[in-house]
């Protein structure tokens, strides 16, 4: 029998560190499926209770107060329970009106199209020859629902959130903060070239996991600030810039040296993408876009993959973020350009230089003021 060394001298066979992984999967599977139907559980509960307090109030008119009273009750009878509150009993109710169709929710496929979801996701809702979509409810925790329905009025929006809160594994505060970011305007917005530099599953991909703008908010106010510091304040968050870019980011380093015919370069950030599986260099500019830009880019992705890149590697992807950009002349900038790449803006606290150019200037307020005394002379 081969054996192995592991620790102080404890013999284990060869493939055991194998066989205790498949182990920990098949323990890992077990309590996401017990967190799942217990999820399940809960709404399917939840919706019935307020279906049921519906009915009762639309059919034979109880007033608001027999939620109240439904509330010591249920506390009386429940004690170790928790979520008979008269709030959570309204949420209940509101949860059933909203969607009757428990545990989916029905959305025109037409209406789905529209949103920036991933066409593989797609494929899996759609029932063939069908006009609605099904997604189901239980992806999400009650927690997140009652959230979600009074910040995202729209069916088909919110039905968007449910998925991509399920595919992120995203908390409440997360997705709400998406929400709040304008998230559904943004992602996969941003002008690329990948229809031409990408095989058609890798393209849809990279499509959708690009946003345009980016919130950087969280590294405060940037103003006369150069690259390098953008940088530093992004890196010194890494948590909150991994969750900006999006689930499957994988952070290298910055000022990434390279070496190119017996030059020193430096890449902006290094990058990886799980599901894309290549390496993403991004590029930042403190200023507006100018087409010379892409330029240095192409060079820096073709540097990566000659240099950096390994064989089993999907071709490195490149990402410029800008200040501000014209959309035309970023498209324009990309025709020809065979190496796949996209361009987006970030966003960050308003600058103060911003903020101060809309204000009035002390002449101007002097004026107004002498203005005034005349008038009153």
């Amino acid at each position: 029998m081969n054996e192995i060394i592991r620790g102080s001298n404890t013999l284990l066979p060869n493939g055991y560190a194998q066989w205790r992984k498949d182990i920990e999967h098949l323990i890992d599977t077990a309590k996401l499926h017990t967190a799942l139907n217990v999820n399940v559980g809960t709404l399917t509960l939840y919706w019935n209770i307020g279906k049921s307090i519906l009915q009762k109030q639309e059919q034979e008119g109880w007033g608001k107060q027999v939620i109240e009273q439904l509330s010591k009750d249920l506390i009386s009878r429940y004690p170790d329970d928790r979520g008979y509150s008269v709030r959570n009993l309204r949420y209940m109710k509101r949860f059933a009106s909203a969607y009757p169709d428990f545990p989916i929710l029905q959305v025109p496929l037409a209406e789905l199209r529209k949103l920036p979801i991933l066409q593989a996701t797609l494929a899996e809702l759609e029932n063939e020859g069908r006009e609605f979509v099904q997604v189901p409810l239980a992806q999400i925790s009650w927690y997140h629902h009652i959230s979600l329905l009074p910040k995202v009025k729209d069916e088909a929006q919110r039905a968007y959130y449910i998925t991509e809160t399920a595919q992120n594994g995203w908390s409440r505060d997360v997705m709400l903060l998406q929400i709040d970011n304008g998230y559904i305007h943004a992602k996969g917005h941003a002008i690329n070239n990948f229809e031409q530099t990408l095989p058609p599953l890798q393209s849809d991909l990279a499509r959708y996991i690009f946003k345009d703008p980016y919130n950087f908010s969280f590294i405060g106010t940037v103003a006369l600030q150069n690259e390098l510091d953008i940088e530093k304040s992004l890196t010194s968050k890494i948590t909150d810039f991994l969750l900006e870019m999006g689930r499957g980011f994988a952070y290298i380093g910055r000022q990434y040296h390279i070496s190119v015919g017996g030059d020193d370069y430096y890449i902006d950030l290094l990058m990886y993408h799980l599901k894309l599986h290549c390496y993403v260099v991004v590029e930042l500019k403190a200023v507006e876009f100018k087409p010379e830009f892409v330029s240095k880019l192409n060079f820096y992705i073709s540097a990566v993959d000659d240099l950096v890149k390994s064989p089993e590697d999907k071709p490195t992807i490149g990402l410029l973020l800008c200040r501000t950009k014209s959309n035309k002349k970023a498209e324009f900038s990309l025709r020809g350009i065979t190496q796949p790449m996209g361009i987006a803006q970030y966003e960050t606290e308003k600058l103060f230089a911003d903020v101060a150019s809309a204000l009035p200037q002390i002449e101007e307020i002097e004026n107004k003021l002498d203005d005034l005394d005349l008038d009153n002379e």
